[in-house]
């Protein structure tokens, strides 16, 4: 980045975007419309961010985000599907069914002391500018080029191009100031380097190493949300992998990162290899159009954490059953302390979990087998016994079996266990007296 991220005075280079490939046609047209008529209302706007930064890398780009001198309140009065969301920092959201478009004003540096919490993390950010003030108030220099709907133009006014050219992920500013007021900033760094195939510049990646520690105040429910976009935008493997070069992992999933370095280098190697093949597994869903969800994922990551978990609570119990489910809430609660996992997904993580020692107690029975074949969470359950096989666990004959089940009903044994009898009711469905 040749030109001084925090200058007060930018220059600007005004770039036709037809030389790089990039219309108005190359963008969401109903963000271009929303540009067009913040200008018809007298306001400046541009389209902003990684869409214009993913075009120019070739990659189709997914969020197409807004930056105007028009104020939240104004821009809410000319769209009525406009609803205006944040503390921190007012935004202006236009809903297009389950489609949200964002549109943010200029932010500027606070004419006052700014706002933050015991940690030094800004709590409150509304802060007004131009155009130059928002330019050095964004992340990374690769976040920081501009659109001009009107004349067809890229605004460059921090040589971004250099660092895109160069493969570069540049902060803008001091990156340990930068890292102090948002410690996210740290995970994005890792996230942007795996999606756009760069590097971290020295300077900005250095500050990692010193600043790394602030993530553990940000907010359980925040880290579970820049988790989903680590881990689920199709390239979950390279997050993985960029996470640990930055020693970030640990920071979201510590007691996962501890046993990556278990005393047994089998055990460590196994866990390592079991969370890199779900993201594979499921980068390869997403390539493919096919559903996934993040809960599959973090049964992955925690499940070499619950395995070591439910053999200790096991020996202290003797109770299979009860070492299960309590090593499954003893997980989720350490789990908790960095990542808001919702209600939802922690029931899904636990029946992924708890069906796995149901593939080896149905044995031959039919009525067991037509049981776990029927249930709900059966597929989610096989595959991740196909993950456990690939990272080596010894389940051939399970894997097996269970394959060939699927393919083969005439493998389902005739013969089954007598079906028990039923209770008998009284009408009306009470209970006769006596039954609990």
């Amino acid at each position: 980045m040749s030109q001084a991220a925090n200058s007060p005075n930018l220059t600007c280079r005004r770039l036709d975007g037809k030389d790089y490939g990039i219309t108005n046609n190359q963008f969401d047209r109903r963000a271009v419309n929303i540009v067009k008529q913040i200008n018809q209302a007298g306001f400046d706007a541009y389209l902003v961010g990684g869409c214009i930064r993913d075009l120019l890398l070739g990659l189709p780009p997914k969020d197409f985000d807004i930056a105007t001198n028009a104020r939240p309140e104004e821009v809410a009065g000319l769209f009525r599907n406009c609803r205006l969301i944040g503390r921190r920092f007012r935004l202006a959201h236009i809903h297009f069914g389950r489609d949200i478009i964002e549109v943010a004003t200029f932010r500027a540096s606070p004419d006052q002391e700014q706002r933050t919490d015991a940690h030094g993390h800004v709590l409150e950010d509304n802060h007004y500018g131009h155009i130059e003030d928002d330019v050095v108030r964004r992340d990374f220099t690769v976040n920081a080029l501009y659109y001009d709907v009107r004349s067809g133009e890229i605004l460059d006014y921090l040589n971004v191009m250099d660092d895109i050219e160069a493969k570069r992920i540049a902060m803008i500013g001091d990156p340990e100031a930068r890292y102090t007021e948002d410690p996210v900033r740290m995970l994005r760094a890792a996230r942007f380097a795996a999606k756009l195939n760069m590097t971290i510049e020295p300077k900005t990646q250095a500050a990692i190493a010193q600043c790394r520690d602030g993530i553990k105040a940000v907010p359980a429910a925040r880290l579970f949300d820049e988790a989903q976009k680590l881990f689920m935008g199709g390239y979950g493997e390279r997050c993985f992998a960029s996470l640990q070069e930055h020693d970030l992992f640990t920071a979201l999933f510590p007691d996962t990162a501890s046993v990556f370095e278990h005393q047994q280098e089998d055990y460590a190697r196994y866990a390592q290899e079991l969370v890199r093949i779900a993201l594979a597994n499921t980068d390869q869903r997403i390539a493919e159009g096919r559903p996934v969800t993040i809960a599959f994922l973090l049964a992955a990551i925690l499940w070499p954490v619950y395995q070591l978990a439910y053999q200790g609570l096991f020996e202290e119990r003797d109770n299979w059953h009860a070492a299960m489910h309590e090593a499954v809430d003893v997980v989720h609660l350490a789990a908790a302390e960095r990542l808001s996992i919702p209600v939802r997904l922690r029931g899904m993580i636990r029946e992924i979990w708890t069906l796995q020692a149901r593939f080896d107690l149905a044995g031959r029975s039919t009525r067991k087998m037509q049981s776990l074949l029927s249930h709900p969470r059966f597929r989610a359950a096989y595959d991740f016994l196909l993950i456990r096989h690939g990272a080596g666990e010894p389940l051939d004959a399970l894997v097996d079996w269970w394959t060939a089940l699927q393919q083969d009903n005439d493998l389902m044994p005739s013969h089954d266990e007598k079906p028990r009898p039923k209770k008998r009711r009284s009408r009306g469905g009470r209970k006769r007296r006596g039954d609990r």
